[in-house]
């Protein structure tokens, strides 16, 4: 995977186990110029943990300064689970509980509370989502 493919950020390494390193990432200035930015997600948060399976033909310490990488495809599937699917959920839900004539306040109730089992079930495929997700250690 070259640059163009990939989205890559500086982190430090925070703990170690033998399967998985989690990793500090701090997003910085730069994330607002990036081409990725939309894919990544970076660029809302000023800090963020990563669980990232360790390779096993390489060394790390505590604190130790490392890239990760995704790929730009990965980036914007979760872009469409995180933030497009729920979205077109919240208005759909909202245009047809207005359609069937209540009132506005209940509709938008409605349509935020049909957020919560959408988040429910990511919440537990988590498992089969991480492993669809991966994160590389350059």
């Amino acid at each position: 995977m070259n640059n163009q493919e990939t989205i890559s950020h500086e982190g430090i390494v925070t703990k170690i186990t033998d399967d998985e390193l989690e990793i500090k990432i701090v997003s910085q200035s730069a994330c607002a110029a990036c081409h990725a930015k939309s894919a990544c997600g970076m660029g809302e948060q000023a800090e963020k943990i990563l669980t990232v399976p360790r390779p096993k033909d390489q060394d790390f310490s505590l604190m130790q300064k490392v890239n990760v990488t995704m790929a730009i495809g990965q980036g914007n599937k979760a872009a469409v689970l995180a933030y497009l699917i729920p979205i077109v959920l919240l208005l759909a839900v909202l245009f047809i509980c207005l359609g069937v004539g209540l009132n506005e306040g209940l509709s938008a109730l409605i349509s935020i509370v049909v957020l919560i089992p959408y988040y429910t079930i990511l919440y537990l495929q988590r498992d089969k989502l991480r492993k669809r997700f991966e994160y590389r250690i350059e």
